[in-house]
């Protein structure tokens, strides 16, 4: 079985600010994920290598609760990013194999669909707190 290594708080920031410090012109940019949003059509799913997850225990059943203190909504580019909250908390760390910028992608299950979504992990937004 091949287990995702978990990224604590800490490294899911040195990362979210190494890949802010990416300057290299890449289509993944292009498409600008700046809140969640379906992959778009231009990006290819292999364009994305894991690098590990925010789910900490797959065995826990995690919260559907969304973090919006500032009245944000989960399609707000300016949504806060909160590790421990919907959809963060079931999301996995993809790293563009022609770029190197980090993202978050996370399975939208609905009644009759599954999707895979998408959003760019921007450091300004991410915040740590509790459930």
């Amino acid at each position: 079985m091949n287990k995702r290594m978990f990224i604590d708080f800490a490294n899911l920031k040195r990362m979210a600010e190494q890949s802010a410090a990416v300057t290299q012109p890449c289509n993944c940019n292009d498409a600008q994920a700046l809140a969640w949003q379906q992959i778009p059509l231009t990006l290819e799913l292999d364009q994305f290598a894991e690098v590990g997850s925010l789910v900490e225990n797959a065995y826990d059943e995690p919260t559907f609760k969304e973090y919006h203190p500032a009245g944000t909504r989960l399609q707000s580019d300016d949504a806060p990013i909160a590790p421990r909250y919907y959809p963060a908390n079931l999301s996995h760390v993809v790293r563009c194999v022609k770029c190197q910028r980090l993202y978050l992608r996370y399975t939208e299950a609905g009644g009759y669909f599954t999707e895979l979504r998408l959003r760019a992990l921007r450091p300004q937004l991410l915040v740590d707190v509790p459930l």
